[in-house]
């Protein structure tokens, strides 16, 4: 009974439950067009504006404020690192320009927004806008602990998220692996499962900033970490039960005998 119990406990995670993409084609699948985040209330932007030709580097300085140190919205105590605050309604504060709403917009987009912007209301002929996420970090949570994951190249998928975290153990449930976000105000759970090659195509496959991801763990992990106790219980049991069945013999046998 013991060694049944052993070996159900390390027979019940098999590779068709673990293994990742289990249904890639060989031949390879398209690369998904989707794959940059995008500005989200709360997040910290860093914005410069450069002059491409070099020609109005005095006229791009009011539209560099933050980066010189000066107080217009901007976050954090070192002002080479300060930014924009983006506020709950998805907007920041920008110099001249003033109120832009740039929540929704990829880094690339926002770029040519502001370009756009400083162009057409004449203010620069030809500059160059650069814009950068300070903040862009997810959060891993499982049963063993949490990690702060941050991200430095402004980009990250589900799968990447994962193998950062250290992986998934053997235990940990494959079809609901949560992901929790903030769409339109409110907080959104999605499940995902990284076993399928669908997971390419799910919306929330390209992370956003200060998403959280969350595990569960499989029903009989519990039996397998106490698995050694468990033997341990059962094994003293067996013992004290000969020991009383040898004792128990022996006052029967005297018993007998008189």
């Amino acid at each position: 009974m013991v060694m049944a119990l052993a070996v159900v406990s390390t027979s019940c995670v098999t590779s068709k439950k673990v293994r990742y993409l289990q249904d890639m084609p060989i031949e390879g699948m398209p690369l998904t067009e989707n794959m940059e985040a995008t500005v989200a209330p709360y997040d910290e932007l860093r914005i410069n504006v450069i002059s491409s030709t070099g020609k109005e580097d005095e006229l791009v300085k009011p539209f560099n404020a933050i980066q010189q140190g000066m107080s217009m919205g901007g976050v954090g105590g070192n002002n080479n690192y300060s930014g924009y605050l983006v506020d709950g309604n998805g907007n920041i504060q920008f110099p001249v320009l003033g109120e832009l709403h740039v929540a929704g917009l990829t880094r690339l987009q926002l770029q040519d927004t502001i370009a756009h912007q400083l162009t057409s209301n004449g203010y620069l002929k030809d500059p160059l806008v650069v814009a950068r996420f300070l903040n862009f970090k997810v959060f891993f949570l499982s049963s063993s602990g949490g990690k702060v994951i941050t991200i430095g190249n402004e980009r990250c998928t589900f799968l990447e998220a994962l193998a950062l975290s250290g992986g998934l153990d053997w235990y940990t449930r494959r079809d609901r692996i949560g992901v929790m976000r903030e769409v339109d105000g409110k907080r959104v759970i999605h499940y995902l499962d990284p076993r399928s090659t669908s997971v390419f195509e799910d919306d929330f496959f390209v992370l956003q900033q200060n998403d959280i991801i969350f595990t569960e763990e499989m029903p009989y992990k519990f039996f397998s970490n106490n698995l050694n106790t468990v033997l341990g219980l059962v094994s003293t049991l067996v013992s004290a039960l000969s020991i009383y069945t040898v004792i128990y013999s022996f006052v029967k046998s005297q018993q007998s005998s008189h």
